[in-house]
């Protein structure tokens, strides 16, 4: 499938790896900075989201998101493990559990720009789900830079595949590419997160690492067993 990324916050909040440890499925392991696990909340835009060999109506092809993630390892590949994603599009919602084992849930979300910031309003919708809420609004500061290796800006933005567990339990890993992420420190303020109650988790209301990105275009293929 082809992917454009587009206006994205990379928020982030260390943890002690002991609290997401057993929130990930058997064959994976968590990916740790110098001893901490991270948790980042990303809100973004979607467009271009078709199956390589046809195009779909831009209704169903562009929308915004928001996903919580952690950082996993897998017989050596990184890799990103999501929580949960928020999307408006019914059918991607639907598309993304079944064909990729992904945990997306129905949400109402507002995504906007104006004068470079971006505001978002997020509420989950999804039926018989724990509710959800996020509300904030972000900018990037500063020039635009990629990320040096062995940076934990590298660290957190340049990995190249997605893992999932289907419902028989197996471990699914999911590859991605595109070029290396244009990023800029960035600034956010937050109205409102609930986004961690998933988890059990109360965390600090500011991230203690911000960036922003304008996007990227990416390719990504159905995953397949690890």
């Amino acid at each position: 499938m082809t992917m454009d990324w587009l206006e994205l916050a990379f928020l982030h909040w260390s943890v002690d790896p002991g609290v997401l440890r057993d929130h990930l499925p058997a064959g994976l392991q968590l990916d740790t900075w110098q001893g901490r696990a991270w948790l980042g909340v990303v809100p973004f835009r979607m467009e271009n989201v078709n199956p390589t060999h046809y195009r779909l109506p831009r209704m169903m092809s562009a929308f915004p998101e928001l996903n919580l993630r952690t950082y996993v390892v897998a017989n050596g590949r990184p890799g990103v493990w999501f929580f949960s994603l928020e999307a408006t599009n019914p059918l991607a919602v639907r598309t993304a559990r079944l064909k990729f084992s992904l945990p997306y849930f129905d949400a109402r979300i507002r995504h906007s720009m104006r004068d470079s910031v971006v505001s978002i309003r997020c509420r989950r919708t999804h039926r018989k789900a724990a509710a959800l809420e996020f509300n904030a609004e972000y900018s990037g500061t500063g020039e635009v830079f990629q990320a040096e290796p062995g940076s934990l800006e590298h660290w957190l933005c340049e990995r190249y595949c997605l893992y999932s567990a289907d419902g028989r339990g197996r471990l699914l890993r999911g590859d991605v590419h595109h070029r290396q992420w244009p990023l800029q420190a960035g600034r956010v303020e937050i109205e409102e997160n609930t986004v961690f109650e998933q988890l059990g988790l109360e965390l600090p209301a500011e991230p203690e690492h911000v960036l922003y990105s304008g996007g990227v275009q990416c390719i990504g293929w159905r995953p397949a067993e690890v």
